[in-house]
C-alpha cells in the first residue's frame, strides 16, 4: 500500500409508513413499504423486505399501467435511465430529453405534476443532456421538496405537493451550480444524476463530457459541494483535485492541480445516516488515456472518499486506481452493508469497480477487510506519460469478471472463427490487467486491447445486495476496449488523445461477431461475509445477430449473456435483472426486453417476462394500501417499476403487479 492510498483522518405489512426526518439505518433497505432514495435507502442496497410477489407468484406478474415520456421534450428520449422514487403513494422521477421532473400516481401511473426549466443554449450545449437517473427527496415534517440537478447544472428545489419551485430556495428556486466551484466555468459541466439528501445537506456531484479525446487539457474541476436545503446556501465543498496545502496536492505534480478537470462523482453518492458519512465514488482526471500531462498519483480520482456530510471534511479515502489511464471510474453507488467475517460484526461499504474487483472497507475507518495488495504492473513506452509502479489487487472477493487478455480469451466457437480472431488480435498489444495504452502505428499494433473495456466490468447499474445474508449480487460485461492513442493537434492540445475515425478498428471480432468468447454479461452473486464467489451466470441467452450468424448455424450456442448493463433489485425471495437497454453495447445492440426473476441462492431463472422494451434503469419495488379490501384479501398491493426504453421506442416507466 502506498503512503497516500489509505488515510484515515480524524409477515406483510399491513399498512404504509411515511418516514419523516428521523435518520435510519442505511443497512434496512427501502423501509415503510416505500422507496425514498434512488437505491431504496441511503446505503443503495436496492434491498426490499416486500414479499407480496415471491417466487410462488412471480409468474403471474402482469402489467398493470404504463408511464410514456415520448412528449417530453424537443426529441425522444430513448434511453429513459432514470429510478423513481416512492413517498406517500406519489412516484418522482426525471425523463424526457429535457429532463423535467414528474410526479406520477404510484397506483395509476397519473401525471400529477411537471416541472422543467428551459436553459436554453446551456442546457442544449450541456455535456450530459439525458433525461437523468432521478430525483432527490427531503422533508423536515412539515415541508417536503423534491430535488433536481437540470442538465445545464442548475440546482432546483421543488414542492413536492405541487411542483413549483420553493422561492426561499436560491434565486426563486434555483442554485447556479457553474458558481462556487474555485474556478471560472463557463460550460463544459452538468451532471447526470440527482444528488443525495441527509442531515439537512444537499450534497451534489458533477458530470463532464466524455474523456477520451478532450479539446484541450483544461477543463472544470470536479468538485462536490453541499448545500442547505431551505436555502441554497453552499456550506462547504470539497476539492476532488486538492488545493495548495491540502492533503494530497503534491500528488499533482506540475501544477497540473490549477488545470486538470473531471475527478468528479458523475454517479450516485451513499449516505449512512447513524454515522453522518457520505461516500464518494470519484472518477478518472482529464483525460481518461493519457496523463503525461499530469503527472503524479492524482489524488482523490478513482478513489472512494469518505466525508463528514455536515461540513465536507474528508474522513478516510482509498485510491482504486493510481495515476488512472483506463478511465477505471468508480462507476457505482458504494453499498453499505453489516457482515460478519471471522465471527466479528462489520459496518463495511463496498465498491464494485469497471476493472471487476470489489473493494470492501470498514465504512467507519476505512480499513480493508481483506488485505489489498499493490502489485508491480506493465509501464508506458508512451511519450510523456508516467505510469504508475503499482497497483492495488484485492485478495478477497475473487475478480467477478475476465481480467486482461490472451488468445486464450478469443471467440472458439468454429476453428475458422478462432483463427480470424487471432488475425485480429495481432493487430493490437494484448497483456494483462492495466496493461497501459500504446500509440497507434499502422506499420505495427493499432493500440492496447483492454479487458475489462472502459464501460466496464460494472458500470453505474452497479450491485444489490440481500441485507439478511450479506450477498452482494453485481451485473458486469465482458467487452473489450482498444486503447490507442494518436497526437492530433487539430481536435486537442493534449500531447495525446485516443484515436477515432476510420483510422483505427476498434475492438469488433471475426466476421461482425465480438472478439471475445462468452459469457459477455453476467451476473455475479458474492458472499460478503466470507469474501468468495457463490455463483456467476450469463445475463441472458445469445443476442439474436449471434444466434442468427450464417457461421453459427452449425453451432450449438450456449448462453452467452448480453454485454450490457443489467439492472437488479433484492426482494425477501428474489433477484430481479434485466437485460439491459442495448444501445450503446460494442455488440450492436446486445441488451433485451426480459425481466428475469432468480433463485438468490443458486442463481436459477424462476420466472421471464417480456417488457415492452429494453430495460434501462434501475427496478424499484413498494407497496399501497387496497382500497375496500374484503375480509381475508391482502391489505396492500406491492408494484415493481422499472423504466424501458431502446431503438424507436421512447422511455416510458412500466408497473407490474399480481393479477
Amino acid at each position: 500500500m502506498t503512503p497516500l492510498n489509505h488515510i484515515v483522518s480524524k409477515i406483510y405489512p399491513l399498512a404504509i409508513v411515511v418516514l419523516l426526518s428521523t435518520p435510519i439505518s442505511a443497512q434496512q433497505g427501502a423501509t415503510g413499504n416505500e422507496w425514498h432514495f434512488y437505491g431504496g435507502d441511503s446505503g443503495n442496497t436496492k434491498y426490499s423486505s416486500l414479499d407480496q410477489i415471491n417466487r410462488d407468484n412471480v409468474k403471474e406478474l402482469e402489467i398493470s399501467w404504463r408511464w410514456k415520456s415520448e412528449n417530453m421534450g424537443p426529441r425522444p428520449d430513448y434511453n429513459l435511465r432514470a429510478t423513481p422514487i416512492m413517498i406517500d403513494g406519489i412516484l418522482y422521477t426525471t425523463a424526457g430529453s429535457r429532463r423535467a421532473a414528474v410526479a406520477i400516481d404510484a397506483r395509476t401511473g397519473e401525471t400529477l405534476w411537471m416541472y422543467r426549466m428551459n436553459e436554453g443554449r446551456r442546457g442544449e450545449e450541456a455535456p450530459r443532456p439525458t433525461s437523468g437517473r432521478g430525483v432527490a427527496y427531503w422533508t423536515d415534517g412539515s415541508e417536503a421538496r423534491i430535488f433536481l440537478v437540470t442538465p445545464g447544472y442548475h440546482l432546483v428545489a421543488l414542492d413536492a405537493k405541487t411542483g413549483r419551485p420553493c422561492q426561499d430556495f436560491g434565486n426563486d428556486g434555483v442554485v447556479d451550480l457553474w458558481k462556487g466551484l474555485g474556478r471560472p466555468v463557463n460550460g463544459g459541466i452538468g451532471s447526470s444524476s440527482p444528488p443525495i439528501v441527509s442531515h439537512n445537506v444537499v450534497v451534489v456531484g458533477a458530470a463532464l463530457p466524455s474523456g477520451g479525446a478532450p479539446p484541450t487539457k483544461e477543463m472544470p474541476p470536479g468538485h462536490v459541494r453541499g448545500y442547505d436545503p431551505y436555502t441554497g446556501e453552499q456550506l462547504w465543498i470539497f476539492h476532488t483535485i486538492p488545493q495548495p496545502g491540502e492533503f494530497g496536492h503534491e500528488t499533482w505534480k506540475n501544477d497540473s492541480w490549477n488545470f486538470t478537470g473531471n475527478a468528479a462523482v458523475w454517479s450516485l453518492l451513499t449516505v449512512d445516516e447513524e454515522l453522518g458519512y457520505v461516500y464518494l465514488p470519484i472518477e478518472a482526471p482529464t483525460s481518461d488515456y493519457y496523463g503525461g500531462h499530469r503527472p503524479g498519483d492524482n489524488l482523490f480520482s478513482q478513489s472512494l472518499v469518505c466525508l463528514n456530510i455536515k461540513t465536507g471534511e474528508r474522513i478516510w479515502h482509498y485510491q482504486t486506481v493510481h495515476h488512472g489511464i483506463w478511465d477505471y471510474d468508480l462507476p457505482a453507488p458504494p453499498i453499505l452493508i453489516d457482515i460478519t467475517v471471522d465471527e466479528k460484526t462489520i459496518k463495511a461499504v463496498a465498491q464494485v469497480t469497471k476493472q471487476g474487483f470489489t473493494f470492501v472497507f470498514n465504512r467507519i475507518t476505512g480499513d480493508p477487510v481483506w488485505p489489498i495488495e499493490e502489485r508491480p504492473v506493465l509501464q508506458t513506452d508512451v511519450p510523456g506519460e508516467q505510469t504508475a509502479p503499482t497497483q492495488p489487487f484485492p485478495t478477497k472477493p475473487p475478480p467477478f469478471d475476465r481480467q486482461g487478455v490472451t488468445l486464450d480469451d478469443l471467440i472458439d466457437f468454429t476453428p475458422e472463427l478462432y483463427a480470424e480472431a487471432v488475425e485480429i488480435a495481432s493487430t493490437y498489444r494484448l497483456g494483462p490487467l492495466f496493461t497501459p495504452p500504446s500509440l497507434i502505428d499502422p506499420m505495427g499494433t493499432m493500440g492496447t486491447l483492454m479487458l475489462p473495456g472502459s464501460t466496464g466490468g460494472a458500470n453505474w447499474t452497479g450491485g444489490a445486495v440481500d441485507i439478511e445474508t450479506g450477498i452482494l449480487y453485481v451485473s458486469s460485461s465482458t467487452n473489450p476496449t482498444v486503447l490507442g492513442l494518436e497526437h492530433d493537434p487539430e481536435l486537442s492540445n493534449m500531447d495525446y488523445i485516443r484515436g477515432r475515425g476510420k483510422r483505427w478498428p476498434g475492438a469488433g471480432g471475426p466476421q461482425g461477431l465480438p472478439l471475445i468468447k462468452p459469457p459477455w454479461g453476467r451476473i455475479t452473486a458474492i458472499d460478503l461475509n466470507q469474501g468468495e464467489i457463490l455463483w456467476t451466470i450469463p445475463n441472458g441467452e445469445a443476442p439474436d445477430y449471434v444466434k442468427k450468424h450464417q457461421a453459427l448455424q452449425t453451432v450449438n450456442l450456449p448462453r452467452t449473456g448480453r454485454a450490457e448493463r443489467a439492472g437488479l433489485l433484492v426482494t425477501k425471495s428474489l433477484l430481479f435483472a434485466g437485460e439491459g437497454a442495448g444501445l450503446f453495447s460494442a455488440t450492436r445492440g446486445a441488451g433485451g426486453r426480459m425481466l428475469r426473476a432468480h433463485n438468490k441462492q443458486t442463481g436459477e431463472i424462476i420466472s421471464e417476462l417480456e417488457l415492452p422494451a429494453n430495460q434501462s434503469g434501475i427496478p424499484m419495488t413498494y407497496a399501497l394500501p387496497v382500497k375496500d379490501a374484503d375480509e381475508g384479501e391482502p391489505a396492500y398491493k406491492q408494484y415493481i417499476v422499472v423504466a424501458v426504453g431502446g431503438k424507436n421506442h421512447p422511455g416510458e416507466l412500466v408497473a407490474l403487479t399480481l393479477p
